[in-house]
């Protein structure tokens, strides 16, 4: 029996785009907090320790561009804007799940 090897277009590679979309820092903190309901930036900030200001509004906005958050303004004084997680966004629940069972099974107290 043969095996046949298929090449994956690393553009269209599936893997690859998931963790454009997820990648880096933050973009996972910011989904777990996410993941508990609608947060304001404030809130948002404060929860995800470490974040600058600038970071977030980064992510936050790549989160929206790659439709996976949900930002809602209202009109009224002082404005307030609201953060949520899109559909598509919710439907990264058990990829993260999955990520922090591993973490759990696999990384010691140590961190090693």
């Amino acid at each position: 029996m043969q095996v046949q090897e298929v090449k994956v277009d690393r553009a269209n590679c599936p893997v690859e785009r998931t963790l454009e979309v997820i990648g880096g820092r933050w973009k996972v903190l910011i989904l777990r907090e996410l993941f508990q309901g609608v947060k304001r930036f404030n809130e948002l900030q404060r929860a995800v320790n470490g974040i600058t200001q600038k970071m977030l509004t980064q992510q936050l906005r790549e989160m929206e561009s790659d439709a996976i958050v949900h930002r809602e303004i209202y009109l009224q004084v002082p404005p307030k804007v609201e953060y949520s997680l899109t559909p598509l966004g919710e439907s990264l629940k058990p990829i993260i799940n999955a990520m922090h069972e591993w973490g759990i099974q696999h990384i010691s107290e140590d961190g090693k």
